[in-house]
């Protein structure tokens, strides 16, 4: 039976009826790819939950590799366009730069070495000297979180024949190992811009190539100076062959991977390079200075303001006069500085000042910085409170641990193992870089000078403690009191309590001397416990205290004067030397306030002072702190 074609348009097709029988009414559907053919019916779009494309600026973003030859990759960027980018960022942008900047600067600090021996420390750290290790740290973080990319190259140079018997003489080198031997001459950093990759599916061993322009081609082909004859004699075979060769245009040249070293950041194995640690914020900065560029140019308009002069009124009220507005015309077309207007009460004047306040409103950059330091991380350079501040410090700082880390674990360590066998140490040291500190450095301060008392750290290690915070490790313990213990049996670094006197290089009788031998009984050397005069002095510390507490009551006031406070002082040593530990309370304080005169004999406080070289009241003190003998 034949359908009319106007009845078979009212119906519909058959897949348009199945839409409408399974749509729900009243509920918004998911829109689906209709595979019918299009027609001129038109869709309302806004009654569908899943829009087209909802993805598109993630999907326009950068990968670093071309992960595959069907799946969309629309980024007309790559890895190389990301790193120049972030370079110009980091030359015209001051808080990209900043940021960058004060992460290298906080990252780079004193390296130390572990572990090893003597000799195998003393070389490393004669050679991080020669390298200028410090300026090294500061290009490598630079470039670390300024590209992640990071490559590093090694220039060798062969050891002279006078420094053989040197190295042979000192670090017990054969000179037959020492003759081949090759010491690193320079570390330089490459731009990551001029790097290319060539590996395996996984690019986790895979072989890098330096791209050289036709200034470097030039310069090595026909060195002008020795550095220059340097590096290229540093080149591997084939890239000496390929400049050599080289007639115009650039040269791609295979990097030696027994001298190169590539450190990424963030990167995982199935990816060739790392995306720049600022990339994703390079978009907010370049919006940021297009708004910028805008407001300059809004502002320039201010040099455009109109004149606007009126005269006459409506016409019923009289109109205008047409001689007043050529006069008019003719006073302002001269341009002398002196002018005379004189007109009735109709005309009026007046500068028409383009209203640009709310376009150069910077609430419109608010959001743009807040993404802006989110994105770099930059925790130092906001206004929040304390709290929130001290936490993000903390992750700053792990953040700036872990790029430490990578510069140790990628780069130092393996060359210093590379050079360590070599040169044939059996043992080599661990090296380390200083930790970052924001302690209270008086509370530790403290601690520190509290060991040196105590005999835990010699005053050398207690020293380096104040300066730099770190403390030796069980080894160097070891080695540095053992060299403490010569200089104390020496007679140096005695202390001037508890210290053994020094023994007379006169004892005895003189060698030839007759006569009978004489007998001289002498009161044996006091014996004088640390432990007790620690607790002595915290006793001392708070009779003090109750001295200055009592004589400020007695006085009404609230602070002591100088003199008040010496004559405190004073009144607490006669306490100390006239009455029992442990009767130093409150009523023996009024009793000498009202009384300030000795009640005993202190002959033995003036001996041991004597005897010790100490003043009255450290004497007074030490008698204290006897070790009572032993009853038999």
């Amino acid at each position: 039976m034949a359908i009319s074609k106007k009845k078979q348009q009212e119906k519909g097709s058959p897949a348009q009826e199945a839409v409408a029988s399974n749509a729900s009414p009243l509920m918004a559907e998911i829109h689906a790819a209709s595979t019918t053919n299009t027609t001129r019916t038109r869709g309302n779009r806004a009654a569908f939950i899943e829009r087209t494309n909802r993805f598109t600026n993630i999907e326009d973003g950068l990968i670093p590799f071309n992960y595959s030859k069907t799946a969309t990759n629309t980024s007309n960027l790559d890895v190389r366009d990301a790193v120049v980018l972030c370079q110009k960022a980091y030359y015209n942008i001051a808080v990209f730069r900043n940021t960058i900047d004060l992460m290298s600067e906080f990252s780079v600090g004193d390296i130390y070495l572990e572990g090893g021996n003597k000799k195998s420390r003393d070389f490393f750290n004669a050679l991080f000297k020669k390298m200028n290790i410090w300026n090294f740290q500061d290009q490598f973080f630079r470039e670390y979180y300024r590209s992640g990319n990071v490559f590093i190259y090694r220039f060798d140079y062969k050891i002279k024949d006078d420094e053989i018997k040197k190295i042979t003489q000192t670090f017990g080198a054969s000179l037959l190992k020492a003759a081949e031997m090759k010491l690193p001459a320079k570390y330089s950093v490459l731009n990551p811009a001029d790097i290319q990759m060539g590996g395996n599916i996984s690019f986790a061993q895979g072989s890098y190539y330096k791209v050289l322009s036709d200034y470097e081609v030039a310069r090595l082909k026909y060195p002008k100076t020795e550095q220059d004859r340097e590096v290229f004699e540093n080149l591997p075979p084939q890239a000496k062959k390929a400049v050599e060769n080289a007639k115009s245009g650039s040269v791609t040249m295979i990097l030696d991977p027994e001298r190169t070293y590539a450190v990424f950041y963030k990167k995982q194995d199935y990816e060739p390079f790392s995306v720049p640690l600022g990339f994703p914020v390079l978009e907010d900065l370049n919006y940021k200075k297009e708004l910028r560029k805008m407001d300059m140019a809004i502002s320039r308009t201010m040099q455009q303001a109109i004149l606007l002069v009126k005269t006459g009124t409506k016409p019923d009220e009289g109109g205008v006069n047409p001689k007043n507005l050529i006069a008019l015309q003719k006073l302002f077309q001269n341009e002398s500085v002196g002018r005379v207007l004189v007109a009735d009460y109709t005309t009026d004047a007046k500068f028409v000042i383009p209203q640009i306040a709310d376009i150069l409103d910077p609430k419109k950059y608010e959001v743009l910085d807040r993404d802006i330091r989110e994105g770099l991380g930059n925790i130092l350079l906001n206004e929040e409170k304390f709290a929130n501040t001290k936490i993000k410090m903390l992750v700053f700082i792990q953040k700036l641990n872990e790029s430490r880390k990578a510069f140790l674990r990628d780069f130092l360590i393996p060359e210093m193992r590379r050079i360590g066998k070599q040169i044939g140490f059996r043992s080599i040291p661990t090296p380390n870089i200083q930790d970052i500190d924001f302690d209270d450095k008086v509370a530790v301060g403290r601690i520190y000078n509290r060991l040196v008392e105590l005999g835990v750290l010699t005053p050398e290690e207690g020293i380096q403690a104040l300066e730099t915070g770190r403390l030796p490790n069980y080894d160097e313990s070891i080695e540095s009191q053992r060299k403490f213990q010569t200089l104390r049996d020496e007679g140096l670094f005695e202390p001037l309590i508890g210290s053994k006197g020094a023994p007379s290089p006169n004892a005895g009788r003189p060698s030839g001397s007759g006569g009978e031998k004489q007998v001289e009984t002498s009161r044996a050397s006091e014996e004088y416990s640390m432990k007790k005069l620690v607790e002595v002095m915290n006793h001392y510390d708070s009779l003090e205290k109750l001295v200055k507490s009592e004589l400020r009551a007695k006085h009404g006031k609230r602070r002591l004067t100088n003199d008040q406070n010496e004559y405190a002082s004073m009144l607490s040593e006669m306490i100390a030397r006239n009455v029992d530990l442990k009767l130093w309370n409150s009523k023996s304080v009024k009793d000498f306030i009202e009384s300030p005169v000795d009640r005993k004999s202190f002959s033995d406080i003036e001996e041991i002072a004597a005897s010790h070289d100490l003043d009255f009241k450290m004497a007074t003190l030490l008698s204290l702190s006897k070790v009572q003998p032993c009853q038999e």
